[in-house]
């Protein structure tokens, strides 16, 4: 389900007009934000406008939704959520225990994308992976630069993101980066965004529609990486082989199908 993701937005789910234009939208995720973009007053009705825009079909992509953590909300959110049946994934917000997040699986019987976005939950994000129902983990950038004391850039935050890239492959899982805070900076966005791709994330988070095109256009195979992809295939007869002046392998011939696949996918 989350093999193709290489952008994933957030949107109040109090916001019905950022809801309207996100179903004709080009990111591969919508996460229908029940947390941090909602005010406290508008709690119950974002639940329920989650609740209804989840029925309403979002052209065979899949559809999350993002509740409140342990709190005044977090058990309707459960409730909410474990009945729509056109929630695809819930993210789950500052996880930091395995046994939290077991038991929240328990609870609402769906896949979860687990965010990281304390010191805590980057020393246990191994075991979190692990959990059956967590279908992968998304950094939680701004929350973990500010927890470590940070300057801005992502320099500082190197070993966190190695951190939960390594968690999320070891477990089988999809890995997605942080957000990029900056709106009106193009080429910023190309930079992190290269940033997360040589790292080995699959797809960004994003916080504004005009952010897609570029998290798509950087986490998504290249016409070169295609190409290179399918004559790598063509060329490869088994074992270790030259081609185009270097060696290759089976890993490589793997790599050059998961490429090829991701690229039918988007």
């Amino acid at each position: 389900m989350l093999d193709h993701i290489r952008s994933a937005l957030f949107l109040p789910a109090s916001n019905p007009r950022a809801i309207a234009k996100a179903r004709g939208l080009a990111c591969d995720l919508v996460i229908l934000d029940l947390e941090d973009a909602v005010a406290d007053s508008d709690k119950d009705s974002a639940r329920a406008a989650a609740v209804a825009a989840a029925d309403g079909g979002w052209g065979g992509r899949p559809l999350a939704v993002r509740l409140n953590g342990p709190g005044p909300w977090h058990d309707a959110d459960i409730a909410a959520l474990a009945g729509a049946a056109g929630v695809d994934l819930v993210v789950v917000p500052k996880a930091e225990t395995p046994e939290y997040v077991a038991a929240l699986a328990d609870r609402l019987a769906k896949p979860m994308l687990a965010m990281i976005e304390t010191p805590a939950g980057v020393y246990a994000a191994r075991d979190i992976a692990g959990v059956p129902s967590v279908a992968g983990l998304l950094a939680g950038s701004n929350d973990l630069a500010a927890a470590l004391r940070l300057p801005a850039g992502r320099e500082g935050l190197t070993l966190a993101l190695q951190s939960i890239l390594l968690a999320a492959r070891a477990a089988g899982g999809v890995a997605l980066d942080g957000v990029f805070n900056g709106l009106d900076d193009p080429k910023g966005l190309e930079a992190d965004c290269a940033a997360g791709r040589n790292f080995g994330f699959d797809g960004k988070a994003l916080i504004h529609p005009n952010q897609i095109e570029i998290a798509n256009r950087m986490f998504g195979p290249s016409p070169g990486e295609v190409e290179e992809a399918r004559a790598l295939i063509d060329a490869a007869t088994g074992g270790a082989e030259r081609f185009r002046g270097r060696m290759i392998e089976s890993m490589h011939v793997d790599s050059a199908r998961r490429t090829l696949k991701r690229a039918a996918l988007v």
